[in-house]
Order: C-alpha cells, then sequence, then structure tokens
C-alpha cells in the first residue's frame, strides 16, 4: 500500500538548509497529507487493536499541530520545532500519536539551538527522536510504526555518511524510499497485519507525513504557504482484521503538568494497570496513553506526579464493533442518559462522558467511575459534586470516528433547556462541514434521554435514515416521559436546585416531590407523594395514571442504591399493565443520583405503538418488525 500519487520533480537548485519558515512549510504539508489518508487509515487500523481510529487520532493530532505552527511563525528552525513538538504532545491521541509525539520531542531537544538547520544536524535530531520513540514504549514490536521509524533514522544517517553535497531534497528521498520499503514489509512482521492483507495504519501514516513534506521541499514553493489536498471520496465501511475479546477494554489518556516529573517512576507504576502504553513528554509535561479496564486508575496515579487534565477513555469494544459495522447509522448520547445495560450493548449506542467534579477530583462519568463509585463519593465527600457538559472536542472526536464508519451520525443530547450538552455537540457537528451529523434535543432527563436514544438506534437497526429517521426520533420524543422520585431532598438542596426553605416546608407537609422534563424540556415538578411510607406503592399509582388504557408502553424503572424498591415498583407495573411492550431495570447516573440521593426512583415511559416516521396508528414498533413479531 502506497501514499497518494504525488509529482516527484527534482529543483534545480538543492535545497541546502531548512529555516524556521521553510521547516514550518514543509512540516504542514505533511501534517495535511495524513488528514487527506484520515480515512484509509482507519480502516486499515488492526494493531494493537482492531478500533479504526488511527486515521481519526491522527488527524486531531495534525491539526492541532497545524493550528501552532500558523499562529506561531518563526524563523527560528529550533523554535519551530519546539512549536511543533509541544503542540504534538497537546494534540496526542492513540498508540500511534503519543509515539510520533516523542518522536518530535526527541527530534526538538537535538536541534532546539539551530536557527538553520543543515542536512547532518537533522539526521543527528532525527536519530535522536527515533531514540526517543522507542524509549516511550513498555514493550517496543517490530512491524509497527517503531520499525519505519528506526529504518527511517538509519537511512538518513547513512545517506549522510556517504553523500558530500547537503541537499534536502536528495536526502528526503532517500528517506522516504527506505521508510517506504519497511511499511511494506510491516505485515511479513506482524502477522496480525499479514491476516488482515494491511500494512501498519501507525506506520502508513508516518509515510504519509514524510511524503507531504518530501514533495512539497522538492516540488513546492519554499516561500508559499502549502494547500490542503483533495481528499478523497471514500465510501464509510468496514475495517481490516477481526472483532476481538479484548483483555483492556479503554484506551485511556491523559496530560500531567507538574516540575522534574519522574518519567522513569512514572512509568513503572502505569505499566502495572494495563498494556499497550507509551509515556510521551518532557520533565515538565508529560502525556500518558495505556490501555487498561479502570481508567480512574490511572488518573489516580499520574495525579501523585503532577496536575492532570485532558483525561479520556475511549471504549475500544464499541470502537471495534463501529469499525466492522454493516449499519448505516451510528446513535450516540451523553452519559446523562441512563440505558439499561444490555440494551447499550444490544443497539450499540455509542456514549460522550459527562465530566463529574469532587473538589478537585475530576472523573469520566461512567467510564473512570461506576454508578456504585458514585453514590459512595455521594454520602461520603465533604463536597456536593459538580457536573459539566462534555467540551466540544470530545463530540468532534467521536464524530469524526464515527463517521468514518457510518454514513450517517444522530447525537442525542441531554435536555438543553438544562445543560449546555446539547449546543457543545451543535458546535462540534458544525466544525465538521460536509459529515451528516443530526444533533437532536431529546428534550428529556436520564432514563427518558436513554429511552429516545434506544428507540433512535432500534429504528436504524430497522433500516431507517435520513429524514425519516430524524422524524421518527422528533414523533417519539413527546411520547418519552421520564418522573424521578427523590430519595432525600436534602441533595437537591446541596445541588442549588431548590432553597433549603422549600425543604422545609416539604419535611412539614410530610410529602416527597417528584421531578421531570416538561415538554419545552425544563426541569419541573411533576407532583407530590404524600406521607413517608408505602411510596413505591403511590409512586406505581402516580406511573399507572400516566399511561393511557390502550396504549402500548415500554418501561425502564431506574434507582439510585435501592435495587429491592426498584423492583417491587417493576413487579407492580407488569401485574397492572401486562400489556406492557417491555419492562427493564436500570441503575440512575450522576444526573439523577446528585440531585435525588441514595434511595431515588426513576420511571422512564415510552409510548410504543407508532410505526417510526408514520403518522399511522396501531402499527408494530420497529424492533417488533426486525423480530418478526
Amino acid at each position: 500500500m502506497t501514499s497518494p500519487a504525488t509529482d516527484n520533480r527534482r529543483p534545480i537548485v538543492p535545497v541546502r538548509y531548512l529555516d524556521g519558515h521553510r521547516l514550518s512549510r514543509a512540516l504542514r504539508a505533511g501534517m495535511l497529507n495524513v488528514i487527506a489518508d484520515q480515512e484509509r487509515l482507519n480502516r486499515i487500523n488492526v494493531f494493537p487493536v482492531p478500533d479504526g481510529d488511527t486515521g481519526t487520532n491522527l488527524a486531531l493530532m495534525m491539526r492541532t499541530m497545524i493550528g501552532a505552527l500558523t499562529r506561531q511563525s518563526n524563523a527560528h528552525a529550533g523554535k519551530t520545532l519546539i512549536t511543533a513538538a509541544d503542540a504534538a504532545l497537546d494534540g496526542a491521541r492513540g498508540n500511534s500519536g503519543a509515539i510520533l509525539a516523542q518522536f518530535l520531542q526527541g527530534l526538538c531537544d537535538s536541534a532546539a539551538e539551530y536557527p538553520m538547520m543543515n542536512t547532518r544536524q537533522f539526521s543527528k535530531a532525527v536519530a535522536n527522536g527515533a531514540e526517543y520513540a522507542a524509549q516511550a514504549l513498555q514493550d517496543p514490536v517490530d512491524g509497527t510504526i517503531l520499525t519505519v521509524l528506526r529504518d527511517y533514522s538509519d537511512a538518513v544517517a547513512n545517506w549522510c555518511e556517504k553523500q558530500a553535497g547537503p541537499d534536502f531534497v536528495a536526502l528526503l528521498h532517500h528517506g522516504l524510499e527506505r521508510a517506504r520499503q519497511s511499511l511494506a514489509n510491516t505485515p511479513k512482521q506482524l502477522e496480525v497485519l499479514r491476516k488482515a492483507g494491511v500494512v501498519d495504519a501507525g506506520g502508513q501514516g508516518f509515510v504519509d507525513l514524510l511524503q507531504g513534506i518530501h514533495d512539497f521541499v522538492a516540488s513546492g514553493s519554499l516561500r508559499q504557504h502549502p494547500d490542503l489536498p483533495e481528499i478523497e471520496d471514500y465510501e464509510p465501511g468496514s475495517g481490516a482484521g477481526e472483532v476481538e475479546d479484548l483483555k483492556y477494554r479503554y484506551c485511556t489518556e491523559c496530560m500531567v503538568n507538574g516540575t522534574q516529573i519522574d518519567r522513569r517512576k512514572l512509568r513503572e507504576q502505569i505499566s502495572e494497570l494495563g498494556n499497550s502504553m507509551v509515556i510521551a513528554g518532557t520533565h515538565s509535561k508529560v502525556k500518558i496513553h495505556i490501555h487498561v479496564n479502570h481508567p480512574q486508575e490511572v488518573f489516580e496515579c499520574a495525579g501523585k506526579f503532577g496536575r492532570v487534565s485532558a483525561s479520556k477513555a475511549d471504549d475500544m469494544h464499541k470502537q471495534q464493533l463501529s469499525s466492522h459495522a454493516r449499519g448505516k447509522v451510528a446513535v450516540i448520547a451523553d452519559s446523562a442518559a441512563d440505558i439499561p445495560d444490555d440494551q447499550f450493548e444490544k443497539l450499540n449506542i455509542h456514549m460522550v462522558p459527562v465530566q463529574l467534579h469532587f473538589g478537585n477530583r475530576t472523573y469520566l462519568d461512567k467510564v473512570s467511575i461506576t454508578s456504585e463509585e458514585f453514590l459512595a463519593l455521594l454520602e461520603s465527600h465533604p463536597e456536593h459534586p459538580q457536573t459539566s457538559q462534555p467540551a466540544p472536542g470530545d463530540f468532534r472526536r467521536q464524530f469524526q470516528f464515527l463517521c468514518s464508519h457510518y454514513a450517517e451520525v444522530i447525537s442525542i443530547s441531554v435536555t438543553g433547556a438544562g445543560s449546555g450538552t446539547y449546543q457543545a455537540a451543535l458546535a462540534a457537528a458544525r466544525r465538521l462541514p460536509g459529515k451528516s451529523i443530526t444533533c437532536i434535543d431529546s428534550r428529556n432527563i436520564s432514563i427518558g434521554e436513554g429511552l429516545v436514544a434506544m428507540y433512535a438506534a432500534e429504528c436504524a437497526q430497522a433500516g431507517l435514515d435520513g429524514d425519516r429517521l430524524v422524524r421518527a426520533i422528533e414523533d417519539i420524543i413527546p411520547k418519552t416521559h421520564a418522573y424521578a422520585l427523590l430519595g432525600d431532598i436534602e441533595y437537591t438542596v446541596r445541588g442549588g436546585r431548590i432553597s433549603r426553605r422549600v425543604k422545609q416546608v416539604a419535611g412539614l407537609l410530610r410529602i416527597s416531590p417528584i421531578i421531570t422534563a416538561a415538554r419545552d424540556g425544563k426541569v419541573t415538578v411533576a407532583g407530590f407523594l404524600p406521607g413517608r411510607t408505602g411510596l413505591v406503592r403511590k409512586f406505581h399509582r402516580f406511573a399507572c395514571r400516566k399511561m393511557k388504557p390502550g396504549k402500548i408502553y415500554r418501561v425502564v424503572v431506574g434507582h439510585v442504591g435501592c435495587p429491592e424498591r426498584a423492583n417491587r415498583l417493576l413487579k407492580s407495573l407488569l401485574k397492572s399493565r401486562p400489556d406492557l411492550h417491555s419492562v427493564h431495570l436500570a441503575e440512575v447516573g450522576s444526573g439523577i443520583a446528585c440531585h435525588g440521593g441514595p434511595g431515588t426512583l426513576a420511571l422512564g415511559i415510552q409510548e410504543y405503538d407508532l410505526q417510526p416516521g408514520d403518522g399511522g396508528a396501531d402499527r408494530q414498533s420497529p424492533a417488533d418488525e426486525q423480530n418478526g413479531l
């Protein structure tokens, strides 16, 4: 597999040096070439995990670097490399991205003092970068980007030893040819590549970078800024390789900022938590990449060495399923949506985690902290938790990945009347022009948002797409409702949702409030239950009044640390409404738990008797049609 075709014409006058401006333009040309090959890199990504995201990760990293180099123009070559290396560390994602960031850090450390760089200085810097990259890995494996880096470094060094003239064009051409050969050899070194019939995706990304740099230096004007190359129109499709049973589920990353960070000790402690570890950076800023099952352990360990930021944990199991998907539409929701575990897996719904803050500790909702762990902290921590919406960058990263494997993406968000999550999703979608991404405000909370996402995924699996799918989702939203019987109103007061005086009045009257999202999405009080006893029975009667006779409903019962009460409510509903389409049990997440506390019961009700996208009544659900019911 080779890089996109390019013009290899050689200029008459050799390029004898690279100053900061020349280097910046050449680097940006290489980065744009990587971005242009994003879709193919995703498709050939099979090692270390066939999760189909190498292209997306490298493209995001390249965009970060291009932005930094564009903003910070400098005639000094060494300072330009410092800018590039620092931006690479900030933007690095995934295994290959972290390795490439460390390579650039080595390049920078070797050449930081040079205002202009000749071929021999460049060769030494490349050798230093290759050594840095090798040291960053826990268990180096042949047949990867690391091998291509090493072979490129050796080729550049050999050329400098044998050639008298300092010509960057000839040097880059020689190095590129050797890198191509090394890349072509990767399937012979890694069985998983040979079996899938592909080369290493990270290695291909590095060759793309070299190709763009070479072609710009050889054929482009070094006084001009590189243009964005034409991007091939790839149809989303299945990735190479096979779906694997993963030993570790989460691709976990974070940045650590500190003073004199002991990278050796950090590497030793982090390496015990998982595999595919890469530690990149300097003594003051380190990027950690590792595959683990418990991301919070990584963040807590990293916190011993400095301030942790830019935490993320991608679900590689979900990514594998997506990279081998056969459907046209991906459905993604934020973690405020409470979805039964079996339905989340069955319907292949994707998730962007909300951030949770207990004092100065930050967690990724439902990723680095479970519902049980959240509840334990809620009861014991002196500070009430704060939640913050996912950043637009979190949505953008997920959208880019999903768009490389699906023709269409549907994003379901918690009510926009109570959160900025919907706006964050919209902002991310607008930054990806040409992609089919539809952001929908569920105008609901918790289980209600979850039911909307479930219905959207069922419609997608039944073959709906485009306007018909969006219309079906919009039709189901006003027929979907969530109610939460608060366990302890004290938590609502701590969260600032109601005043302490209201709590005192509720206590005097011995009433328990039920909250819901109104038609406009605003969270409001749906009613009160009298007394302090028999609340499950009273909530059951409340629920039955919300369901019309003759209509078919799907119900989800949720709870915060009170599964026995939830099961009693579920059994009562089944007894009184045997015609329910389905009933599910779910643990309620932080969105409701932090305002209702332990003992909170939640109920999601969805009218379920219309053909999606059609106004006709008495039709089967998309799930029923698919199951032949």
